[in-house]
This record gives structure tokens, sequence and C-alpha cells, in this order.
């Protein structure tokens, strides 16, 4: 029997490029759908026509200003919010997604904008159950996107653009926020996930797990 769904769970997975939290989801997914949880996957930017412009800004950051940029994620989060996540929240599924708007908040806030504005300009966006950030240095991120990937760094991916971004996902502090160290093993991170997630899991279902 699938455990009985009391409400839609959001996690979100926040932290700077090459942090490990692409994996870690897919991880996590995978756990959950073993255990019979309901689960739906996404990221941010999305495959949508507004995420598509914003991929298209990785090799070419310039091509905007940070205020086009700026309002071109809040049209691709309304639009995924309309499509995808309210729709699988009121269906009572676990939402697993690879950046949400605490990583608009820390890269733009790195290219200018003020985060507290940045903030309440998503106000229309669910609020997460559960937002880990991942903790990896600019250099372990860099390292494992040049080495681990064999990809060269886009735009978003410059070791001093990083520095500011981790700064700013250090200054975070919100209720929903749960840290993780990121600089270990898979093996190492994904135990840290795991026990966060079961705490909230906890509280938030019921019933029998065959």
């Amino acid at each position: 029997m699938s455990p009985l769904l009391q409400k839609g769970i959001l996690i979100v997975f926040e932290g700077i490029d090459g942090s490990g939290k692409s994996t870690q989801l897919r991880l996590l997914a995978e756990t959950l759908e073993q255990q019979a949880y309901p689960v739906v996957t996404t990221r941010e930017p999305t495959d949508g026509p507004f995420g598509r412009k914003l991929r298209a800004l990785f090799s070419q950051r310039d091509a905007m200003t940070p205020e086009m940029e700026l309002e071109l994620f809040l049209d691709d989060r309304r639009d995924h919010v309309e499509r995808l996540l309210a729709p699988a929240l009121a269906q009572g599924k676990i939402v697993l997604c690879d950046r949400y708007f605490l990583s608009t908040v820390a890269y733009q806030g790195a290219a200018g904008s003020d985060p507290q504005a940045i903030l309440a300009l998503n106000d229309f966006a669910p609020r997460p159950d559960l937002a880990l950030i991942f903790c990896a240095s600019p250099q372990t991120g860099t390292h494992r996107i040049t080495s681990g990937r064999g990809e060269e760094l886009n735009d978003f991916e410059q070791e001093d653009n990083l520095s500011r971004v981790a700064a700013l996902f250090d200054s975070l502090d919100l209720p929903y926020i749960k840290r993780i160290q990121a600089d270990g093993t898979i093996t190492e991170i994904q135990k840290q996930v795991l026990a966060a997630v079961q705490d909230l899991l906890s509280c938030q279902f019921s019933g029998e797990r065959s």
C-alpha cells in the first residue's frame, strides 16, 4: 500500500553550480519511488518557452540586462507554478525541484539585484516545505564541472560569480532551509539529504508502507 498523503510536499534543491544537488535529487527520487511515494521531478529554468530563453543565456549572458533576466526568471516561474507545481501539489504529490526562487535570489542578487526585493517578487510562488541548500566551495563546484563532467564553464559558472552566489546563499535565513555539507562524497551527502527528508515526511505522511 502506498503511503497516505496529507498534502503535497515541495522539496527544492539549491546551491551553486557543481554542488551536487542534481545528482542528489535523482537519488532521492529513486529512493522515494522505491518506497511507493508519489514523486514528480522538475527543474528551473524549465523546458517551457521562457526557460528555453534563459538557457540560451548560459553562454551569452550579456544578451540582456540584469533586469530583463530577472523578469524572464519570474515569467518562467509563473508558468511553472501554473502548469506543473500547483497541480502536482494539489494532487498530493512530492515535488522535487532542481532550483527555485532561492537560486534567483542568489544568482540575480550576485548580478546586482536586491535579494529582499527578489524574494518579495516571488510571493506568488508556493513556499517550499524544505529547501536543501548544498554548501560546496566554488573551487569544488568548478572542479566537478570541468573534471567530473568534462564541461567548459558557462557564464553563470565562473568562479568569481560562484563566490558571490555562495555568499548570498550563506546569508539566507528562512525557516524551511536546511543546509547540506556538500564537499564530501555522493554517499556522505546522500545520508544528510535522506535524514532531512525523513524528518519532514514523518510529519506529513500517515499510513502503512508495503
